[in-house]
């Protein structure tokens, strides 16, 4: 990689823009980067690394975006980087802002822009320049993905902190490691240690989960072995767990297989026994039953014997009955015409009853020929129902033509006065409409000059209102300036006296023996002194944060007097200079006026309205009055016509009516007596009917009940039985011949008369021997359920343990061969003699690369004396492999790095330094640093040693490297020629190249 261009806007202590040309330092090969303390030396390399990686290098990356901004920029320019460098054989130009708070561009106060990234490549062919992106991440992968490295291992590398590298040469193993593991990117094989401790506690609970699961399993069979099964006490992850396990099972599932088999045995027995007394029981149940019945049947013969009478008398009430069902037919149709002509007799009573007593006596002949005359009479009258009808037809007619007469002649009245005076009406709606119409035209034009004459008083109300505050505006801008540059120039002082004691105030953090932040040296023979008027950095601070208040509340005056003055203008331009009284006179009267016509207005719809309600209303009355003159002539015609009709009519009613009212009731009279006389007539012929077919039905009956053996019909139908009697003497007949058989069948069994001849049967005795055995039953089977339970359960038990520890057995090898590896990497293993941790073993291997890297640089620096060895040997109580010891020729020993002077310490991290920078850059893939920067400890050395080693970085051009030193050690200015300069100043730093090109 190397650098061309550098440019840097508003950045660290730079308050412009300053720029670096690294194509002309480099031509030199070796070029210096010096200044004052403070002036901002670091801030160049910063610069560099925050275009790369979009952050600055160590502690210093903090508070990013606000702290790499210059205190002296102007507040309207923002911070900017720019760096042209060409990497893996393609020329590129990266571009970061970071995040910027400005003023606003409008109102008051500030507002934050995000940070923005560019990255454009160079087209050789074209010579222009190509945009590949804007993105901070992209841009960050691309740059870290062409460089090969990190930030970290960037800042190790190419901008090479001495002070970093004197302490690595002091530090212990621990501290080694961890800017080793930065550098190389060792955290993987750290991550393969976590990743096989991990496993190896994953497996270890694994197996001691699966060993107390087999533990369990050995617990539940000796609770269902008993004695039977000894288990010592055993825990989790114990070597032979599993062995000690399985023989206790097989042993305790031998002794259950053999409690097994007794309990069989005496099962057998048991069962035997059962079911001899059981035989017996049934036995003894079957003769008790045969003897109850032998003493039921005899008891039920004696019963038979005693209704034998009640038996005989029931024969003969159903042979009676039998007799009497040849009468039945007979008496029921006598008792039918009975009913007949009792019906019969009882109508023609109630018809005779409705008759005059004209017709009292009169036979059926003599009633039909009375009803054959009145329906002819009814016939007669039906025309004169129809002419009824129409007479009431007319009438109403008649009534409705009077009505209607009225109500057109009243309409016409109404009519011929409404319009009388119509036209006196019309001419004054419309005088009132023309009025309202003019007050409607003057409010309009009215209308529009209001809101002008509102706004311009408004206006001018405004103006007067402004023009008191721009003034009060004025005098807090003057004043406020004059704070502003009051507060300006005490900082510039404040600080102005900080840098005088600066030396003071960093010789306040040396330690004797430790390193200078400056120049690297470890003796401070005579560090400045503070005065009794030094300046600290918390009174700078306050100073600082008094001017910048200052001039905020300078710019935020400033923008009110802007705004006032710029509302002013804006009321002036639209008020003019007429004073505001006059206006709002104006105003005031041109209100008036319009509410009056408004008023005057509004009145011309209604008067519109109520102009087309009486034109309307006027043609209303027209159309009535000529309906109500052509109505009266047609009605005296129709009158005429209906009078000579209904005079007709009533003559020719006045025959048909006769003495009744109305033609309706004549033939309602004659219709009731026809249907009188048509009742009787059929009452009569039906009463003659019904007595002879009861003097027929009276013969036949005493026929039937002389025939069948009675004496009288009387005598037949008491005789008679209906279907429930019929069914209740066959049952009572019925249930004795049952009874009798079922008798002599019991008597006649052999079984029922052998057993009445034997003794009582003893059931109680035979129950209780038949529970005795029972009860020997159930307990031969429980006990042999529950051997036959225990020995299932031991051999489920025992089949899974054995599974268990098949699958076990795989799980255990694996722990124990993933617990030796995680020993191994760990360090704790005895096999590791070194006790040496996998990521401490890779970085060893890298530590004595750039050791022998660096050994072929410090012997030319130190004319052949010193070498830079490896050692394994541990130091103390910690691991070994880490250990960096030097080799000194003169004496032929070998001894710690610790006890190098500080000149021997600063040449020596220089070339660990570079050592590390070849070895990183081979492992990054190869990536060529054309340019590196090298920060202080110049100090520390002799004339002849600063030669030597001046003569080491002068070699590295030999392969077309350039190389900056950035010091403030004055020698170094008279031996580099190529310089950049950094120069402070109270409005910030600037950059000035000398020698170069």
């Amino acid at each position: 990689m190397r650098l061309h261009r550098l440019d840097i806007t508003a950045f660290g202590p730079f308050g412009g823009t300053q720029t670096v040309d690294f194509d002309a330092l480099s031509a030199a090969g070796l070029f210096l980067l010096h200044g004052p303390t403070g002036a901002g030396k670091t801030s160049v390399l910063d610069a560099v690394c925050y275009a790369l990686y979009g952050a600055v290098p160590g502690a210093r990356q903090s508070g990013q975006g606000t702290a790499l901004r210059s205190d002296h920029a102007d507040a309207g320019t923002r911070t900017r980087v720019t760096l042209d460098f060409t990497v893996a054989g393609r020329r590129l130009e990266v571009t970061r802002q970071p995040p910027w708070e400005r003023p606003k561009r409008r109102g008051t106060g500030t507002t934050v822009e995000k940070a923005q990234s560019w990255l454009r490549a160079l087209d050789a062919t074209a010579g222009t320049w190509k945009d590949l992106s804007r993105s901070h991440q992209e841009i960050g992968e691309e740059i870290t993905r062409l460089l090969g490295m990190s930030r970290e291992q960037f800042c190790q590398v190419v901008l090479l902190p001495q002070g970093d590298f004197a302490r690595f040469l002091r530090a212990d193993a621990e501290a080694r490691s961890r800017l080793l593991g930065r550098l190389f990117a060792t955290e993987r094989f750290a991550e393969v240690e976590k990743r096989l401790a991990e496993r190896r506690r994953a497996t270890e609970a694994r197996v001691r989960e699966g060993d107390a699961a087999l533990l369990a399993d050995a617990h539940r069979m000796q609770q269902a072995a008993g004695t039977a099964m000894e288990l010592p006490e055993l825990s989790p992850g114990e070597p032979g767990l599993a062995g000690t396990v399985l023989v206790a099972a097989a042993v305790a599932r031998a002794a259950a297989r053999e409690r097994l088999t007794v309990a069989g045995c005496r099962l057998d027995a048991a069962e035997s026994a059962h079911a001899a007394a059981g035989h017996a029981l049934s036995a003894a149940r079957e003769l008790a039953r045969l003897q109850r019945r032998a003493a039921e049947a005899r008891e039920s013969a004696e019963r038979l014997e005693e209704r034998a009478e009640t038996h005989r008398a029931t024969q003969a009430r159903r042979d009676r009955a039998r007799k009497a069902e040849a009468v039945e037919p007979a008496l029921e149709l006598r008792e039918a015409a009975g009913a007949e002509h009792l019906r019969a007799a009882e109508a023609e009573t109630r018809a005779r009853a409705a008759l005059p007593t004209e017709y009292a006596d009169a036979g059926a002949a003599v009633l039909a020929a009375a009803a054959r005359r009145a329906t002819g009479e009814l016939g007669g009258l039906d025309s004169a129902r129809r002419a009824e009808q129409r007479l009431s037809a007319l009438r109403a007619e008649r009534a409705d033509l009077d009505r209607r007469e009225r109500a057109d002649t009243e309409a016409r009245a109404e009519a011929v006065e409404w319009l009388a005076g119509w036209e006196e009406t019309r001419a004054d709606l419309r005088a009132r409409a023309d009025r309202a119409q003019e007050a409607a035209t003057r409010a309009e034009q009215l209308a529009v000059r209001r809101e002008p004459a509102q706004q311009r008083l408004r206006a001018a109300r405004l103006r007067d209102t402004l023009a008191g505050d721009a003034d009060e505006a004025a005098v807090r801008v003057r004043l406020a300036h004059e704070r502003t540059l009051a507060a300006k120039a005490h900082w510039l002082d404040v600080k102005e006296q900080r840098l005088h004691g600066i030396a003071a105030e960093l010789a306040a953090h040396l330690v004797d023996g430790e390193p200078c932040a400056v120049c690297g040296a470890t003796a401070h023979p005579d560090p400045a002194r503070k005065d009794a008027g030094h300046v600290g950095r918390e009174t700078e601070e306050r100073a600082l944060a008094a001017h910048q208040d200052a001039e905020a509340r300078h710019a935020e005056e400033e923008q009110r007097l802007a705004a006032v003055r710029e509302a002013l203008a804006a009321a002036t331009a639209e008020a003019g200079d007429a004073p505001a009284d006059r206006l709002a006179a104006e105003a005031d009267e041109l209100e008036r006026q319009y509410a009056r016509t408004r008023r005057d207005a509004s009145a011309l719809h209604a008067v519109r309205e109520e102009l087309r309600r009486a034109e309307q209303e006027h043609e209303q009355r027209v159309a009535d009055r000529q309906r109500a003159e052509l109505g009266a002539a047609s009605r005296t015609a129709r009158r005429d016509t209906l009078d000579r009709e209904r005079a007709a009519l009533e003559r020719e009613l006045a025959e048909a009516r006769g003495d009744s009212g109305s033609v309706a009731e004549r033939a309602e009279r004659l219709r009731a007596q026809a249907s009188r006389l048509t009742e009787a007539a059929e009452a009569v012929r039906l009463a003659e009917d019904a007595a002879q077919r009861l003097k027929d039905a009276d013969a036949r009956l005493a026929d039937a009940a002389y025939r069948a053996g009675f004496d009288t019909p009387r005598a037949a139908a008491a005789a008679l039985l209906d279907d429930a009697g019929h069914r209740e003497l066959q049952r009572r007949l019925d249930a004795w011949q049952s009874e009798e058989a079922a008798v002599r069948a019991v008597l006649a069994e052999a079984d029922t008369a052998a057993a009445a001849r034997q003794a009582p049967a003893d059931v109680p005795a035979a129950e209780r021997a038949a529970a005795d055995a029972a009860a020997r039953l159930r307990e031969a089977a429980s006990e042999r359920d529950a051997a036959d339970h225990r020995r299932a359960e031991l051999d489920r038990l025992s089949a899974r343990a054995t599974d268990s520890v098949r699958r076990l057995a795989p799980l255990r090898a694996e722990y124990e061969r993933v617990a030796r590896l995680a020993a191994l990497t760990a360090g704790t293993s005895a096999d590791n003699e070194r006790r040496m941790r996998l990521e401490s073993y890779v970085l060893a291997a890298r530590l004595e690369q750039v050791a022998a890297a660096a050994t072929a640089r410090l012997q030319r620096m130190s004319s052949g004396r010193y070498t830079l060895v490896h050692s394994d040997d541990r130091s103390g109580r910690g691991r070994s492999g880490l250990g960096l010891h030097v080799v000194d020729a003169w004496t032929g020993r070998e001894r710690d790095t610790s006890t190098l002077s500080g000149g021997e310490t600063f040449f020596a991290s220089l070339a660990l330094a570079l050592g590390l920078a070849d070895v990183v850059t081979g492992e990054a893939g190869g990536v060529r640093l054309d340019t590196l920067f090298i920060d202080e400890g110049f100090g520390s050395l002799d004339d002849q040693t600063l030669d030597e080693v001046l003569d080491v970085l002068d070699s590295l051009r030999e392969r077309d490297r350039s190389v900056g030193i950035v010091s403030h050690v004055a020698d170094l200015r008279r031996r580099i020629h190529a310089r950049l300069e950094v120069v402070k100043d109270r409005s910030g730093s600037v950059l000035r190249q000398r020698g170069a090109g």
